[in-house]
């Protein structure tokens, strides 16, 4: 699999296709936004309409990337669930599914703006935590220290042969990394508009997701 390799605060993090970050020396993979029931959201509060089949697929791709990295704790930055009534109503067999995949696995949920804490399901609710000098949370702060960090949704736009594409991104400086949404059901912020452009060093990159990871300069996105 492509990953792109990059250090903060001399910690080696690799940046997955799938929007995950993996950090391989402390067997940590942490995720972003999943957003889990939003589909349900929305048709609770009479809004648009989608399919509700963003949980199997969200699930799946971590399942995928557990595998793949055979991670032994995974810390999930926020916003895991789209509101406290979506992980209230869970499906049975897809809250089976989180906790066959927090068997032998630290299990960590971060507490967003969405979500204050999953109701009913296993794991440790924090409002963020430290390693190694790397602070996770939910939401990038303005002090001066290493941080990963979600809540934005940092997508970036191409342009290439006179068409365009948008995708997901990862926006990392020499401080801080703010990940993509994980969930399938997102929408996102260009990362060449403000906040995320005050946030972001001058020097920063985007690692654009998809099959292979494409890094490119924050200065040179459309």
């Amino acid at each position: 699999m492509n990953y792109f390799k990059f250090s903060i605060s001399e910690n080696e993090l690799l940046a997955m296709p799938s929007g995950a970050l993996w950090w391989p020396d402390q067997s940590i993979l942490c995720v972003s936004d999943l957003h889990f029931g939003k589909s349900n959201r929305l048709a609770r509060k009479g809004q648009s309409w989608m399919p509700p089949y963003e949980n199997q697929d969200t699930l799946l791709r971590l399942e995928q990337d557990l595998d793949a990295t055979n991670t032994k704790k995974i810390i999930c930055l926020g916003d895991s669930f789209d509101d406290n009534e979506a992980s209230r109503s869970l499906p049975p067999d897809e809250a089976l599914w989180i906790t066959k995949m927090q068997t032998h696995r630290e299990w960590i949920w971060i507490s967003g703006n969405h979500d204050p804490s999953p109701e009913n399901l296993g794991g440790t609710f924090l409002e963020s935590l430290e390693i190694e000098k790397l602070n996770f949370q939910h939401i990038a702060s303005s002090k001066e220290r290493f941080e990963i960090s979600g809540h934005y949704h940092p997508k970036i736009r191409v342009r290439v042969n006179h068409q365009s594409f948008t995708k997901r991104c990862f926006l990392v400086d020499d401080k801080r990394v703010i990940m993509p949404a994980y969930g399938t059901y997102t929408g996102g912020l260009y990362c060449n508009r403000d906040p995320l452009r005050s946030i972001m060093d001058q020097k920063a990159i985007a690692l654009m997701t998809g099959k292979e990871i494409y890094p490119i300069p924050m200065s040179k996105a459309n």
